[in-house]
C-alpha cells in the first residue's frame, strides 16, 4: 500500500513539475455585445450583469468551467467565434436556420420574437387581422433595424422595400428614433418594454408598440441559444444538458425574475 501512495505522490508531484493539474477546470471564453442590456450589459461598476450573464454563469458552474467574457460588437459575432476569439456565444442569439450552416447551437435558453415601435397615436395600419404586414403601409416610412440581426433578415426576405435604416447597435437605433431620423424601430419586445416603454423609461407614453409580436421560426427560430462551432460535439452535449438542468432546477425562471414579471423559457425545452 505504502508503495502504490508513493508512486501516486510522485506521479502527482511530476504533473505539478510540468505545470498541469489533475483537477484543472477548463476555461471557456464567451462572447456577447456587453451593451444590450438588460441580457449582458456593465453595470455602474463595470461588472458584466444580465440574463445571458447568468446563463453563462449558470452553465459554467454545472459543467465545471471557468469564464473569461470577452465583448464584441454584434455583426462580428459569429466571425470572431469561428476565428477562435472566443469559445461560445452567450449574447442572445437567436437560432436560425442560415446561423446553424455556419455554427451550432445548445438547447434554447430563451424565446426570440421581434415586435416594432413607433410613436403613439399615428394610427398606422402596418398589419391585417391575421397579423401579417401590409407592404404598401410601410411606404415613405424609415425603420431602424440593427444590422446582421434576425430583424433584418426578416425585412429583407417579407418586406424587401421597406425603407430600412442599419445600425451597429441599439443604443444609436434608439436615439434616432427619439430624434425622429427613424419613424419606428424592430426590436426585442422584451427590452423594449423595461428599458423604455414603462417605468420610469424614455419612452412612456410617447412610444408603444405599433405590431403583433413577430414569431416566424423561419427568421426567429425556436428561441435563443449558445452558439459553438461545428464538430465539438461533446461540448455540445454538455451545454445542452446544463441548459436544461436550468430549467428543470427552476434557474432560468430565477434569472428571468430579476428583470421580468415573466418566465422568458419554455419548460418543454427541458425534455
Amino acid at each position: 500500500m505504502m508503495n502504490k501512495l508513493k508512486s501516486l505522490a510522485l506521479g502527482l508531484a511530476a504533473l505539478v513539475a510540468l505545470g498541469a493539474s489533475p483537477a484543472a477546470a477548463e476555461t471557456l471564453r464567451v462572447g456577447m455585445e456587453c451593451t444590450y442590456a438588460p441580457f449582458n450589459y456593465r453595470t455602474a461598476d463595470g461588472e458584466l450583469a444580465g440574463y445571458d450573464v447568468d446563463v453563462a454563469k449558470g452553465v459554467a458552474e454545472i459543467i465545471g468551467a471557468n469564464l473569461e467574457f470577452v465583448c464584441q460588437e454584434w455583426d462580428g459575432m459569429i466571425p470572431a467565434l469561428l476565428a477562435n476569439k472566443f469559445d461560445l456565444i452567450v449574447a442572445s442569439m437567436s437560432i436560425t436556420e442560415k446561423r446553424m450552416e455556419q455554427i451550432d447551437f445548445s438547447t434554447p435558453y430563451r424565446v426570440s420574437i421581434g415586435r416594432l415601435v413607433g410613436p403613439v397615436g399615428k394610427g398606422w395600419k402596418l398589419f391585417d387581422d391575421a397579423g401579417k404586414p401590409i407592404a404598401a403601409n410601410f411606404k415613405g416610412l424609415k425603420v431602424g433595424v440593427e444590422r446582421a440581426s434576425t430583424y433584418a433578415s426578416w425585412f429583407e426576405a417579407v418586406l424587401p422595400d421597406a425603407e430600412v435604416v442599419f445600425y451597429d447597435g441599439n443604443d444609436p437605433m434608439y436615439l434616432d428614433l427619439k430624434n425622429g431620423r427613424v419613424d419606428m424601430i424592430m426590436t426585442n419586445p422584451m427590452k423594449a418594454h423595461l428599458s423604455f416603454l414603462s417605468g420610469e423609461g424614455e419612452g412612456v407614453g410617447k412610444y408603444e408598440f405599433v405590431s403583433p409580436a413577430i414569431t416566424e421560426d423561419k427568421f426567429f427560430g425556436p428561441g435563443v441559444g449558445i452558439g459553438l462551432r461545428k464538430g465539438q460535439d461533446e461540448l455540445k452535449a454538455k451545454l445542452d444538458e446544463a441548459v436544461k438542468k436550468l430549467i428543470r432546477d427552476g434557474k432560468l425562471e430565477e434569472y428571468a425574475l430579476k428583470i421580468f414579471p415573466f418566465p422568458i423559457h419554455n419548460e418543454a425545452w427541458a425534455q
